[in-house]
């Protein structure tokens, strides 16, 4: 069993530069401080899952990468530039992309207009977003506030893929989605992690999702990363899950 606080082996220097590099981090709103001592370095082309309970800091951690909280101490790093001190728009152009919670379509423009407002130069084309969700190409002609929630999420993680971001941050992706949505979420996540060398940090509720998705893990609990390791580990030891988690049935 694994149950290391921060830094890990997960941490330390690998071979080549980290694509993203957390170190001291203190954030939260306004004065309110919600993260404390956060330190994360993550490798291009990994995925690492981050779970805990309702309101230990996960959608908080997300947003201060992307720079919509309060920094009070600490450094981010992206591909070795410093960013924290950056406005949102600039870390979305040097490479974050953001699948909020709450999707955030465009309810008013049609699913051709929610990708292209948000379209940077690179591989990801409208195509390649409509050949990676068929579905979104057959409703393109639809209004964001006409599509299921399932294809709201498609579109929310299509507009990101647009600004052709190398690290994807991604949270609650299937909350409220049903279970037949949810599997064929799982494969589409499997595929941008095998197929595409992007970088993804997953927040989840649904444990078991994030654990088959993502190759690492971590817990967080009271605005700290107090777990760090391999996600076959969790997968394999439920009872440890749960006591991580706090809870007495895992997700």
């Amino acid at each position: 069993m694994m149950n290391k606080s921060v830094p890990s082996i997960w941490g330390m220097a690998a071979m080549s530069e980290p694509i993203l590099e957390i170190q001291g981090l203190q954030a939260g709103y306004g004065e309110t401080v919600v993260l404390e001592a956060i330190g994360l370095t993550m490798e291009a082309g990994s995925c690492v899952a981050i779970l805990g309970r309702n309101g230990v800091g996960k959608t908080t951690l997300l947003e201060t990468i992307m720079g919509h909280t309060s920094r009070h101490a600490g450094s981010i790093k992206l591909a070795g530039t410093s960013i924290e001190r950056q406005p949102a728009y600039l870390r979305v152009a040097h490479g974050l992309g953001y699948v909020p919670q709450e999707r955030e379509v465009f309810p008013s423009l049609n699913v051709v207009e929610n990708l292209e407002v948000a379209a940077r130069p690179g591989a990801w084309t409208l195509a390649r977003v409509f050949e990676f969700f068929p579905q979104l190409s057959q409703r393109r002609a639809h209004r964001g506030g006409q599509l299921s929630g399932g294809e709201q999420q498609m579109l929310a993680i299509g507009r990101a893929l647009m600004g052709n971001p190398t690290i994807l941050l991604m949270d609650e992706p299937s909350e409220g989605l049903a279970p037949v949505v949810v599997v064929a979420l799982r494969n589409g996540m499997i595929r941008l992690r095998d197929e595409t060398g992007l970088s993804i940090i997953l927040v989840e509720q649904n444990s078991r999702l994030a654990l088959s998705v993502a190759e690492r893990c971590l817990v967080m609990s009271r605005g700290r990363i107090v777990h760090d390791g391999p996600s076959a580990e969790l997968r394999a030891d439920e009872p440890m899950l749960r006591q991580l988690l706090g809870v007495e049935g895992a997700a």
